[in-house]
């Protein structure tokens, strides 16, 4: 995701990077040369004039809005969710973390369990993004767990467990009263329902045909526009069709890439940052100096 603060207006109109542009650059240049033919034939295939006005093209472009309305409300939607999901993450680790550092008893020893939910946060989103599962995991876990997690497909679910363990073990020795351990364990469900909500956008894509609908039905409705075009506004036919198809095809292309928010696309999650957060945040609450967490570009870049 990028990470930076909102652009001068006017460098707001030229950015790339994160502006869908690159994507669909070769769409855009076929529908601009396709337009510069047909105007260069007065509307004629094979000798033959294609007799469209912009009267259809108003109908379908009122249809075809509401379609790319909803996909990207749809694929919006399944982002806000996402960050919801990891917002909550953060409350809960810092809930369990408090509560892990205010037990009472003399054998409490809260520092591996605060590690532990930094080590969930960084498993869950490998599970997200298919990273190895113990990527920076490294000093958060005992190593035999951490050795064990290389042959799980959930891993995230294989730490909750062992957090379970810790907790019923100080439970069980008298350093955790009963109502405490009951809270804690209900923060525990709930990052485990967290993990179980971005699993679920993960694993359940739009339904392919909706995709296939949208996208046939946005390329036939730029291709034949500049014969609708053509005799009403001559030569700015080209322009003006490759502005509308830029809307349409860049409307498209990113409802695809914030439909699975947990991927490394500009404008995904910014799930690396999210886990930095979440250590910087639970290494305070130990005492210690974490590191530098990311922040904004100081410098607007282009590219």
């Amino acid at each position: 995701m990028i990470v930076r603060p909102r652009p001068h207006w006017i460098h707001l109109l030229f950015v790339r990077r994160g502006s869908i542009v690159h994507q669909i650059f070769g769409q855009l240049a076929f529908i601009f040369l396709l337009s510069c033919a047909v105007v260069l034939f007065h509307g004629q295939l094979f000798h033959w004039k294609v007799t469209l006005t912009s009267s259809p093209f108003s109908l379908m472009g009122v249809a075809l809005a509401i379609f790319l309305g909803f996909r990207i409300n749809v694929s919006y939607d399944r982002y806000w969710e996402a960050r919801k999901l990891w917002g909550a993450l953060l409350v809960e680790a810092r809930n369990l973390s408090r509560q892990a550092l205010t037990l009472s008893g003399e054998s409490a020893q809260p520092r591996p369990f605060v590690l532990g939910l930094m080590a969930f946060t960084y498993a869950m989103r490998n599970q997200l993004r298919g990273l190895p599962p113990t990527t920076g995991l490294e000093g958060l876990i005992p190593r035999e767990l951490q050795d064990k997690l290389e042959h799980y497909r959930f891993a995230p679910s294989a730490i909750l467990l062992w957090l379970g363990n810790w907790l019923r073990e100080h439970r069980l020795n008298g350093a955790a009263d009963g109502l405490q351990a009951q809270q804690m364990e209900r923060s525990l469900n709930d990052l485990s329902a967290a993990l179980g909500g971005c699993e679920r956008i993960a694993n359940t894509p739009l339904p392919f045909t909706y995709t296939v609908i949208l996208h046939r039905s946005s390329y036939l409705y730029c291709m034949l526009l500049p014969f609708g075009l053509v005799d009403s506004i001559g030569l700015m036919t080209p322009l003006v069709v490759a502005f509308v198809s830029y809307t349409f095809f860049a409307l498209e292309a990113l409802s695809d890439e914030i439909e699975n928010p947990f991927g490394t696309q500009p404008n995904d999650l910014a799930l690396d940052a999210m886990c930095a957060s979440v250590e910087a945040s639970l290494r305070e609450m130990l005492g210690e100096t974490p590191a530098a967490i990311p922040l904004p570009d100081k410098e607007f870049v282009l590219y």
